[in-house]
């Protein structure tokens, strides 16, 4: 993940690193933190704390504690008034020793969601207020590269870079409001590209956009259940050509997705799945190649 929009950045700190965060956390903002896990460790852990006090100690609201011992596993919990709550433990070890790693924190107004290498791993319920949140630490058998802090929600590249077929994933889930953009460039010789906005944990296609060039079709669909809907095609105009620039913002509203093409309003795609916070993978494939994708 790129950290060219962060508000603030930690390079290469000494570990054990505790620090202030610039303006406090709120809902929408991301925490990254990219570095490897050494060899010979058994255990490290990041916490966002409210404050830097030792004596009393500050609350921790999230405490990520990875452990590799048998079985490997990861621990969640908070510190309040300087007593520890109800473990939250999730079985799964998406790290590993001696590897790099990228953890990606969400800030919700509800709930914590990390992902951990591009794919998504828990949700931990708020057990503080997040405007309380000020400081970051990280301790343990890890070393770190780069801890970022990006406002606004995102979209991750599981391969890391803009190159197609591209894969995202967005923490949060769409929800009315959000816009998608893709830029890029038409190919000089295409055939066709695709656009898809995926559900997880299944093979669910909430809008599923298809340019065709030659023969000016937008097709739009979903696929629910295993099977393809109703093919929407009526269309104004194609907006698209080969070899030139395209920015494409989907809109997403309530009941319905909105789609521009270049600044102008193209279509719009009634809902066909309607929990949308469970819409949270982009695809992007075909003769075309990508500037930007993000979420807004």
């Amino acid at each position: 993940m790129s950290v060219a929009n962060a508000k603030q950045t930690i390079v290469n700190p000494t570990i054990p690193f505790s620090g202030n965060i610039v303006g406090g956390l709120h809902p929408g903002d991301i925490v990254l933190i990219q570095g490897t896990v050494l060899c010979d460790a058994d255990r490290f852990h990041m916490d966002l704390a409210c404050g830097s006090s030792t004596k009393p100690r500050a609350d921790i609201a999230l405490h990520f504690n990875p452990r590799f011992m048998s079985p490997p596993c990861i621990v969640c919990n908070s510190l309040v008034q300087e007593c520890w709550g109800r473990e939250e433990k999730l079985d799964q070890m998406p790290f590993k020793q001696g590897s790099m790693f990228e953890a990606i924190i969400l800030v919700h107004e509800d709930v914590f969601k990390v992902a951990v290498n591009g794919k998504h791993m828990l949700e931990y319920k708020h057990r503080l207020p997040v405007e309380t949140i000020n400081t970051f630490s990280i301790s343990g058998r890890v070393s770190v590269c780069t801890i970022a802090f990006t406002p606004n929600s995102a979209i991750f590249s599981e391969s890391g870079d803009l190159s197609i077929p591209y894969r995202g994933s967005m923490l949060g889930g769409l929800s009315p409001g959000q816009n998608i953009t893709i830029t890029g460039h038409v190919s000089s010789y295409p055939h066709s590209f695709t656009v898809n906005l995926r559900s997880r944990g299944s093979e669910n296609i909430a809008l599923h956009l298809n340019a065709r060039i030659k023969s000016g079709l937008l097709i739009r669909n979903s696929l629910l259940g295993q099977g393809w809907g109703h093919e929407e095609l009526e269309l104004c105009r194609f907006p698209f050509a080969p070899g030139q620039y395209f920015e494409i913002i989907i809109l997403c509203q309530l009941h319905q997705f909105k789609l521009a093409v270049n600044g102008d309003h193209l279509l719009d795609y009634r809902h066909r799945m309607q929990d949308l916070c469970s819409i949270d993978h982009l695809e992007v494939m075909g003769d075309l190649e990508l500037e930007e994708v993000r979420l807004w």
